[in-house]
C-alpha cells in the first residue's frame, strides 16, 4: 500500500508550547502582511495537551508577546504566585532560606502557577481559530528527505502492525506530510530530533545534553492546608549531598496542589530510584502535613533537558529547525522552560515566514539562530549557563558557588563550565551501596502500578515494541551482571523487569511497553546506550488531565 501525501508551506511536529507558538506566530505574520500560507501541526498524543507535563510556573513574558490579550481570550491562567519558600531539608526537619539571600532565578513575583495541559489545549484552540490544520493522534515516525538531502517533511507511523512489524488485519499505512520548512517540536529527547542531530552533525562542537527526570502528582488537599499561589522548592533530603535534585510544591486554585521531584540523571548509584525518592520525600513532616486528608488525582513523569546554553545543538539544517526542548532551551536554574520553548518557536517561525515570503524553500533558516543570539532568551540562558555544572559539585558547595555566580557576578562570570553525558556517571553495582526504600503506605506514598493507572496510559499490545534494544544480549551480559539492571529503578512506570522462567531459571529482561509514560529516561540513562525509544502508534501513551 502506497502512502498518501499532503503538501504545506510549514509543518510543525509536536503540539506542545513551542510548536503551538511557532504555528500561531506564522499565521499571525501571514495575516498581518497579506500572505496565504498553509500551516499544519501534528501531535502524537490523543489530543492536544494529552502528553503535556510540567510543574508548572509560567513566566508570561512570551505569552504577552504572542497573544497580548490572553486574559480577555480566556487563557486558563488563574493563580498568580503569592509567596516563595525555599527549604533545605534534613530527614526530620527543614530550614527556610531567607528570600533576601535567594538568587533572582528562585523568585517568582509576576509569574503564574498553571496546569500545562490546560494551557496547551487552549493554545491549540487559538491555533485552529487562526486557520492552522491541527491533527492530534498522529505520531511522526520518520524524517523524509528530498533528492538534495534536505528535509522535506515526515511520515506518520503505520497503524495496525503486528508485534513482528508486519501488516495486520487492520493495517493502515502512514501519511507523508511534505513542507517547504519543517519545525521539530517533539519535546525533550525527541525521537526524530536525535536522528537529525546525527545526520546533520548538529552536536559538533557543543557539550553533551544533560537531563533530569521530573516526577509529578496532582493532589486535591484540605482547604485549611491550601495557600493559593504558594510556591515551595526544596533541596537536600531524601537525596544525599552528592546527588543533584530537588522538589516543588505549587498551590493552584480550587484546593489543588502540584507536587513533584526532579533528580538529575547524572547520579552515580545504580540502586537509586527517582520514583522512590519522590515517594519518600512526601513523607517528610513538613510536606506530609499539606497532603494528609487529601486525594491524589493524577500522576506523570517526563525527562527535561537541563544542559543550558553550552549544550544547545546547532538548531537549523536544510529544510527545518529544532525548537523548544527538542533543542534544549529550558532554563534549569529557574526551573522553567515554557516561556523559553515558546520564544524559540516564535523566533523560528519568524525566520521561516521571511524565507517563504522571499520564495525560498528547504534551505537553512540562518535568521533563526541569529535572532536567538540577539534575543532576551539568549541573555537569560547565558546568565544561567553555569548552574548545572556547578550543582554537579554537590548540594552545599554547588549552591554556594552558584549563589556567588548569580549575586556577585550577576551571571556574567568570565568562564563557562562544561557539561558531560549523564549515562557515563553510573558506577558498577559492586562499587555502590544498595538503597532500601520504605514500602508505600497507599495514603501518602504509592507503588508504581497504581501511579501508572492514574496517568491513563494505554498502548495496543499487538504492535512492535517502541522500546528497542540495539543488542538484546547487553541487557543481561552488561546491564544485569555489572549494574544490577538499573532500568528497573530509573523507569518511573515499571516498564523494565528482570524475570526468571521457573525456579533457578536464567534472568531475562521483560519490557512492559504498555506501561510507558513516554518520559524518555531509559533512552538517556541506560549506561550502554542500548535502549532506543521510538514512537508507538499515534494517540497512545498517557492522557494527562491538565498536568
Amino acid at each position: 500500500m502506497e502512502r498518501e501525501s499532503m503538501e504545506f508551506d510549514v509543518l510543525v511536529v509536536g503540539g506542545g508550547p513551542s510548536g503551538l507558538a511557532a504555528a500561531i506566530r506564522i499565521k499571525q505574520l501571514a495575516e498581518q502582511r497579506g500572505h496565504d500560507l498553509s500551516v499544519c501541526l501534528i501531535e502524537k498524543g490523543a489530543e492536544i495537551g494529552a502528553h503535556s507535563l510540567s510543574g508548572a510556573i509560567l513566566d508570561p513574558r512570551t505569552l504577552n508577546e504572542l497573544i497580548p490579550d490572553w486574559k480577555e481570550k480566556g487563557a486558563p491562567i488563574k493563580t498568580a504566585v503569592s509567596e516563595d519558600r525555599f527549604l533545605f531539608m534534613s530527614a526530620s526537619a527543614s530550614r527556610q532560606l531567607p528570600n533576601a539571600l535567594l538568587p533572582g532565578c528562585f523568585l517568582n513575583h509576576g509569574n503564574y502557577i498553571i496546569r500545562l495541559g490546560h494551557l496547551t489545549k487552549w493554545l491549540g484552540e487559538q491555533a485552529e481559530a487562526a486557520g492552522i490544520e491541527v491533527y492530534p493522534g498522529f505520531a511522526a515516525a520518520e524524517v523524509l528527505f528530498d533528492e538534495g538531502g534536505a528535509v522535506k517533511g515526515i511520515a506518520t507511523g503505520d497503524m495496525g502492525l503486528t508485534r513482528e512489524g508486519e501488516p495486520g488485519p487492520n493495517h493502515q499505512p502512514g501519511m507523508e506530510l511534505h513542507a517547504k520548512y519543517t519545525l521539530f517540536a517533539e519535546g525533550c529527547r525527541g525521537h526524530l530530533g536525535k536522528m537529525l542531530e546525527t545526520r546533520f552533525n548538529l552536536r559538533d562542537g557543543v557539550d553533551p545534553q544533560t537531563y533530569g527526570i521530573g516526577i509529578k502528582e496532582l493532589w486535591e488537599i484540605k482547604p485549611e492546608q491550601h495557600v493559593p499561589g504558594l510556591v515551595i522548592h526544596t533541596a537536600g533530603w531524601p537525596l544525599d549531598n552528592a546527588t543533584y535534585g530537588g522538589s516543588f510544591m505549587y498551590h493552584l486554585e480550587d484546593n489543588l496542589v502540584s507536587i513533584g521531584y526532579v533528580v538529575g540523571l547524572n547520579y552515580s548509584n545504580p540502586y537509586l530510584s527517582p520514583y522512590e525518592e519522590f515517594q519518600r520525600y512526601k513523607t517528610h513532616p513538613d510536606i506530609k502535613r499539606f497532603l494528609e486528608g487529601g486525594k491524589r488525582l493524577s500522576y506523570g513523569a517526563r525527562a527535561l533537558a537541563a544542559g543550558g546554553l553550552q549544550s544547545l545543538p546547532k538548531t537549523v539544517f536544510p529544510g527545518g529547525a529544532l525548537i523548544g526542548d527538542d533543542a534544549g532551551y529550558l532554563n534549569a536554574s529557574r526551573i522553567k522552560g515554557i516561556h523559553a520553548a515558546m520564544k524559540s518557536g516564535m523566533l523560528a517561525a519568524e525566520a521561516a515566514f521571511e524565507a517563504l515570503v522571499a520564495e525560498r524553500s528547504r534551505d537553512e533558516l540562518g535568521a533563526y539562530p541569529e535572532a536567538f543570539r540577539a534575543s532576551w532568551l539568549h541573555e537569560e540562558l547565558h546568565k544561567a549557563r553555569n548552574f548545572k555544572p556547578l550543582m554537579k559539585k554537590g548540594l552545599w558547595l554547588g549552591s554556594l558557588l552558584f549563589g556567588m555566580d548569580q549575586i556577585l557576578f550577576r551571571g556574567k562570570a568570565p568562564w563557562t563550565l562544561r557539561n558531560t553525558a549523564d549515562h557515563g556517571y553510573l558506577k558498577k553495582a559492586s562499587e555502590s551501596t544498595p538503597i532500601v526504600y520504605p514500602k508505600p503506605d497507599g495514603v501518602i506514598s504509592f507503588d508504581r502500578l497504581s501511579s501508572v493507572f492514574l496517568s491513563n496510559t494505554n498502548h495496543e499490545e499487538e504492535q512492535p515494541c517502541h522500546l528497542q534494544l540495539k543488542d538484546p544480549s547487553v541487557a543481561i551480559r552488561i546491564n544485569f551482571e555489572q549494574y544490577d539492571s538499573p532500568e528497573q529503578r530509573y523507569c518511573p512506570a515499571g516498564v523494565y523487569e528482570i524475570v526468571r522462567d521457573g525456579e533457578g531459571g536464567a534472568p531475562r529482561l521483560q519490557i512492559n511497553a504498555q506501561n510507558c509514560v513516554h518520559c524518555k529516561t531509559c533512552d538517556i540513562k541506560d549506561p550502554t546506550q542500548n535502549i532506543n525509544w521510538v514512537v508507538p502508534q499515534g494517540g497512545e501513551g498517557p492522557i494527562y488531565q491538565g498536568m
